[in-house]
């Protein structure tokens, strides 16, 4: 049906034409995204008529019926304007059973009138910087927080729960303001913890769930997302004792999605969102992911549970296959791993035995292969540089941040970005705290050691001597065409020689020695007795 011939038969007032039209073309347009142009003016005046009667108030027998074509019509960028006034947004919040103007105690709400309104407020608030605004100033976070706890106490349809947590995930998403709202005043985290905990149907620890049902998993997805939002720039490195408390508690939760299965084709996606949310916790509360019991079929190293370990290198290896949005596939989980392997020793060398076994092929490139640790060392030279910082941040505290060992698994070319982001260029080993422990070599590696190229990290095969059958005097002029080669390009700054400071880090080779000179004077002049 035709927006005008909509428009028309609300505009005349009569009760059946116009609920008659309006139910025609909610079911002709359910699954419309897309509108003509052509159609624009009369969809923006079918809007205005609608919006002025929402504000006004409308009939119970109108509202599911109205809302449905409201929701339609606010899926369209052109009518947005007429959506977004205070009056209008403040009617919708009062139909979703959210307005800070509802009575406590009214009779029980229509919840498919509130699914509508929910629906429709989602839709404005996504595409209406205006909607984001007002919502922000309406307080709809508050209530939506106070409707989140009564989830254990009354049953509200699973359509209702996902669109509450769906509208606060975009309130957080596009609000810094209602993110920390919800984060400090609302106590969000603590709130959302026992959302997802009820959400995944029991405590971890009593679970045998391999497999989240369809809807659970819907809900779930959305609880992490908003548990991100207000994690993501609020939680602190360090934490009091009530924090990491409620932290580990979480910590424990987001261990158990990890490890199970989500409903359809959904797993990928609903472990991602977990993943992420690991990333958020604090570092010293992630030793929840290597507490559990081990139990009939758990991978048991140094006496520690490593099946949530192998699980994410699992999920590791899953989105390394990924070429789109590298970055946002890998930099957590590579992450999570990384802050593992550091605090936790049995966590490192498990990770270490799986992604750099003790050397066997040196004729091979490091990054050339299709094993776990080449695609990794790939990543270390990769375009975008949280991949690279991340992978290589990865690997080096696989190798107990030290520099002679991360050579040897990477070659010195892979490595130098984040050695010389460190200042360990010149070796060394960085301040991490780690116990000391053999890198055991194999028989192959041994015989190969003394012809492997540092830069390469593999064995190269001698190239033929260019200065072959010339006379002395030959090679010299070649070496000095060489040395004014490289000084016409000094001078004209197309190369700038480079050296390395005292510190270990790169700097000119002028910087570099005058560095070295003060440096050496210094020591003279504090060993001269006079």
């Amino acid at each position: 049906m035709e927006p005008r011939a909509v428009a028309d038969a609300v505009e005349t007032g009569e009760e059946g034409a116009m609920m008659e039209a309006l139910q025609t073309y909610n079911r002709e347009n359910s699954q419309s995204f897309t509108f003509d142009d052509a159609q624009q003016e009369d969809r923006q005046r079918l809007a205005r008529l609608l919006v002025g009667a929402l504000e006004q108030g409308l009939a119970p027998s109108r509202r599911v019926a109205w809302l449905q074509s409201l929701r339609i019509l606010s899926r369209d960028r052109s009518c947005l304007d007429c959506f977004t006034g205070r009056r209008s947004l403040q009617a919708l919040a009062l139909y979703a059973g959210i307005s800070a103007s509802l009575v406590p105690d009214a009779e029980p709400p229509d919840m498919d009138i509130v699914l509508e309104a929910l629906k429709c407020l989602c839709n404005l608030v996504l595409s209406s910087p205006r909607a984001q605004v007002l919502a922000a100033e309406a307080h709809l976070v508050v209530r939506l927080a106070q409707r989140v706890a009564l989830y254990g106490q009354r049953s509200f349809p699973h359509e209702v729960q996902f669109f509450d947590l769906r509208l606060l995930f975009l309130l957080t998403a596009l609000r810094t303001d209602v993110r920390q709202q919800l984060f400090r005043e609302l106590q969000g985290v603590r709130l959302l913890t026992k959302a997802l905990e009820m959400t995944l149907g029991t405590t971890p620890e009593e679970s045998a769930l391999e497999r989240l049902p369809a809807q659970e998993t819907e809900r779930a997805m959305e609880v992490l997302k908003v548990l991100f939002n207000i994690t993501f720039d609020s939680v602190k490195k360090e934490v009091d004792e009530e924090d990491a408390v409620l932290f580990r508690h979480l910590g424990t939760l987001l261990r158990h999605c990890v490890m199970i299965s989500a409903a359809g084709d959904t797993t990928e996606e609903f472990r991602g969102h977990a993943v992420n949310l690991l990333g958020n916790l604090p570092p010293e509360c992630l030793d929840v992911l290597l507490t559990p019991e081990l139990q009939a079929g758990s991978v048991e190293f140094l006496g520690v549970n490593m099946d949530v370990i192998l699980a994410l290198l699992a999920f590791l290896e899953q989105r390394l296959d990924q070429t789109h949005r590298l970055k946002e596939s890998v930099a957590p989980v590579l992450s999570v791993l990384t802050e593992c392997a550091r605090a936790q020793r049995p966590a490192r060398k498990f990770l270490k035995a799986q992604v750099l076994p003790p050397l066997r092929d040196v004729s091979t490139r490091p990054e050339v292969g299709t094993l776990l640790r080449n695609r990794l060392v790939r990543l270390m030279t990769h375009l975008d540089t949280d991949v690279k910082r991340v992978a290589a941040e990865f690997l080096f505290v696989l190798c107990a941040e030290s520099v002679p060992r991360f050579i040897k698994y990477t070659g010195y070319g892979n490595a130098a970005g984040l050695l010389a982001a460190r200042g360990l260029m010149a070796g060394g080993r960085s301040s991490g705290q780690y116990s000391e422990d053999e890198d055991t070599d194999t028989e192959e590696y041994k015989d190969a050691k003394a012809s492997i190229n540092p830069v390469t990290g593999r064995v190269e095969e001698k190239p033929p001597n260019p200065m072959e059958g010339m006379t002395e005097e030959q090679k010299e002029h070649e070496a000095m065409k060489l040395v004014n080669m490289f000084d016409r390009l000094s001078r004209h700054r197309v190369i700038q020689p480079m050296g390395m400071s005292p510190g270990g880090q790169l700097t000119s080779l002028q910087e570099a020695m005058c560095q070295s000179m003060e440096g050496q004077l210094s020591s003279d002049a504090d060993s001269d007795p006079d």
